[in-house]
């Protein structure tokens, strides 16, 4: 921000200045439709708007076929009703006006006085509170709950209402129902900062969260111990379901709304779980929509709004509008899944188990479980250069190594083999394809069910050539190919001094933890890592330090 003495007006500013649909007010705080016919023509204005901080409410839907006009006071702060009344006077003709006000005294207070000089001025206006946040069922009686999220969804009817001509009485009486016929409940990962205060405006412990909060950054109804999303989204709908009273076959719509610092990715796992428990309810979803509709500046969480619908409802739901922050058709069907085409597996002849099975079993298993025990580090490792998951990849293709079959431990080659497979499959990012190369290849230099310590060498240093040949890295590049490379050269001198495996297998684990070692000072030439450039250093590479967490496993097998 530059002041937060002028951010709700450059606000505004920047809003009409990406949508040339919409106009400001010069002297007022005032978002409005732009080329509105003459007053003598003109349809019922809605008109709502309150505290800034919630966008894209309220300016963002200022358009043909929703809003009016929208007043913006300070953060979280009521318009006056100077800038209420001239809202009005701006947008209204002799059909009057709506005002939709959320449950809060100031905005009651500014909007219905507003209401009251603009009826007396000749412009009958009339005003519709909406209350929907169900949290404070146990607390206040209905007409005193707040106003929330669900206030997106009246202004929606409210607008095509209007703009289908309707006369001010049923536009109201559209704008009541829909109101009434509202259930919400919202829940915060933590709080938010208002501007011209410059701190959060509460803090949460570790592990936290506040159920059934408002949207003005203040605490919740309760607090409690953070859940899981399915279970934050089955107490919600409980809440707003058992309010309602809705009941198997009846037909509703439903907003995932995000409070400003959750992200399209988490606000789509809440949707997911919030559409299956709906259904699970025998509810008919008609319409959904997940998004940022009514904010409160930075927090992290979100609500769930469940609006009961029929057809004239979703009519209304439906109809078009120009409003730009409106997500537009909320049409909803069953998840639908399509099976991938899949490639024939390779026919593979059951082989015997041989003399190795148990101990590469064994080795394998030791890897999987250091890779697990290791994620916190390698995480953190990866999140100082790159993008922070090779530590849950690693855990991930763990995962996929303990899942194997017993029959993948026959033979050396069929072992590395299912290994490569399942990395491949488990793995995303680079490490999977990396892994899975590098073990494919080595696989195909190991015959028989006991390969002697040059074959091993021979398969240990395919490996790191399959891995610099896929992408393109060199010793020095500060990639894993730094641990690998000196590790499979010592390796392979160790086993040409006839050492024995244990000893040579050694000598290739110092030698890769003095390469891992040194890319704590080596600039990165590929990879994420690369754009930081000097940020880089002072930290082993996360890629190079993995590979000392499966030398180490298979060198403590080796041991025994």
């Amino acid at each position: 921000m530059n002041d937060p003495r002028h951010v709700v007006r450059q606000m505004l500013e920047g809003q009409v200045d990406l949508h040339p649909a919409q106009a400001l007010l010069e002297d007022e705080d005032v978002v409005l439709q732009a080329g509105l016919p003459p007053e003598a023509a003109r349809p019922v204005a809605v008109i709502s708007g309150g505290g800034s901080g919630h966008e894209p409410a309220h300016a963002g839907y200022v358009g043909a076929g929703m809003l009016t006009a929208a007043v913006a006071g300070d953060v979280f702060t009521s318009p006056s009703v100077d800038a209420v009344l001239a809202a009005i006077r701006a947008a209204a003709g002799p059909r009057g006006a709506l005002l939709v006000v959320k449950n809060y005294t100031g905005d009651r207070l500014n909007f219905g006085l507003a209401a009251e000089l603009a009826t007396a001025e000749g412009i009958p206006t009339r005003v519709v509170v909406v209350a929907d946040d169900v949290a404070l069922r146990d607390t206040v009686e209905p007409a005193r709950r707040r106003g929330i999220a669900g206030t997106v969804l009246v202004h929606k009817v409210a607008g095509a209402a209007a703009a289908a001509g309707l006369a001010l009485d049923d536009v109201v009486a559209e704008a009541e129902a829909t109101s009434a016929a509202l259930g919400s409940m919202g829940v915060a990962l933590g709080s938010c900062t208002v501007p011209a205060a410059g701190k959060p405006g509460f803090t949460l412990g570790e592990g936290e969260i506040e159920l059934g909060l408002g949207i003005h950054g203040e605490q919740g109804v309760r607090r409690v111990p953070a859940q899981p999303a399915d279970a934050l989204v089955d107490e919600l709908l409980g809440t707003i379901l058992a309010d309602a009273g809705l009941g198997e076959g009846e037909r509703v719509a439903l907003l995932v709304n995000g409070l400003g610092g959750t992200p399209p990715m988490e606000l789509a796992i809440v949707a997911r779980r919030a559409l299956e428990a709906l259904r699970a309810e025998g509810l008919v979803v008609e319409r959904a929509w997940s998004g940022n509709f009514m904010t409160a500046l930075e927090m992290p969480g979100c609500s769930l709004t469940v609006l009961r619908v029929d057809d004239a409802r979703l009519a209304r739901l439906d109809a078009a509008c120009a409003a730009p922050a409106w997500p537009g058709d909320g049409r909803v069907g069953p998840r639908q899944m399509i099976s991938a085409a899949q490639q024939p597996a390779l026919q593979r002849e059951d082989i015997p188990p041989g003399l190795l099975a148990p101990a590469l079993k064994a080795a394998a298993l030791a890897v999987a479980d250091a890779f697990v025990a290791q994620e916190a580090a390698l995480t953190a490792l990866d999140s100082r250069a790159g993008d922070g998951d090779l530590g849950i990849s690693m855990v991930r293709g763990a995962e996929a190594i303990r899942a194997l079959p017993d029959t993948a431990w026959a033979t050396p080659a069929t072992t590395l083999t299912a290994m490569g497979d399942a990395m491949r499959r488990a793995i995303g990012g680079s490490s999977g394809p990396f892994y899975a190369t590098a073990l494919l290849r080595a696989a195909r230099h190991l015959p028989g069910n006991t390969p002697d310590a040059a074959q091993w060498s021979e398969a240990f240093s395919q490996a790191v050539s399959a891995i610099s040949e896929l992408g393109g890295a060199r010793a020095g590049d500060r990639t894993m190919v730094d641990a690998l490379a000196p590790a499979a050269t010592a390796f392979a001198q160790a086993v040409e001094a006839r050492q024995p495996p244990a000893d040579a297998w050694r000598a290739a684990l110092q030698a890769a933890t003095d390469g891992t070692e040194a890319t704590a000072s080596m600039r990165p030439r590929l990879g994420r890592a690369a754009y930081l450039g000097e940020r880089a250093l002072g930290a082993p590479d996360a890629g190079a330090s993995a590979v000392l967490v499966w030398m180490q496993a298979v060198a403590g097998r080796l041991g025994r």
